[in-house]
């Protein structure tokens, strides 16, 4: 698959989805004006992936910010995700916050208890 590389600006997140570096993340703030126009590559990109996925998937959350329209991409995203545990695939989700960001801390609990995908909780300072 090709490798998708979204510059991340002041209302969109950087995505990088790059196989060949086993580097899949999505970072930075994401309020884009269309979440659909935005996302619709990413969703596609994954949707693909998931016909043939490697061994075993990383995915790193990485946001310090996300609106409403970004919280609903975010959970297709881990559904597509649970989708694949369901058939069997090893996958892993990375959720980074800051240390003192509690709403992105249980942000990311809330999407772990919505889904049913191993989730790593990462803070960092």
């Amino acid at each position: 698959m090709d490798t998708l590389k979204i510059e991340g600006t002041e209302d969109t997140p950087e995505v990088i989805l790059d196989l060949d570096q086993n580097h899949l993340e999505i970072s930075g703030r994401s309020l884009p004006e269309d979440v659909n126009s935005f996302y619709g590559q990413v969703m596609t990109w994954i949707e693909e992936y998931t016909k043939e996925p490697q061994d075993k998937t990383v995915f790193n959350f990485k946001l310090n910010y996300f609106n409403t329209a970004s919280s609903k991409i975010i959970l297709d995203i881990l559904t597509l995700f649970e989708e694949m545990v369901e058939k069997g695939h090893d996958v892993l989700v990375r959720w980074h916050y800051l240390d003192e960001d509690e709403d992105m801390m249980e942000a990311g609990e809330e999407y772990s208890e919505m889904v049913d995908v191993p989730f790593e909780m990462i803070s960092y300072t």
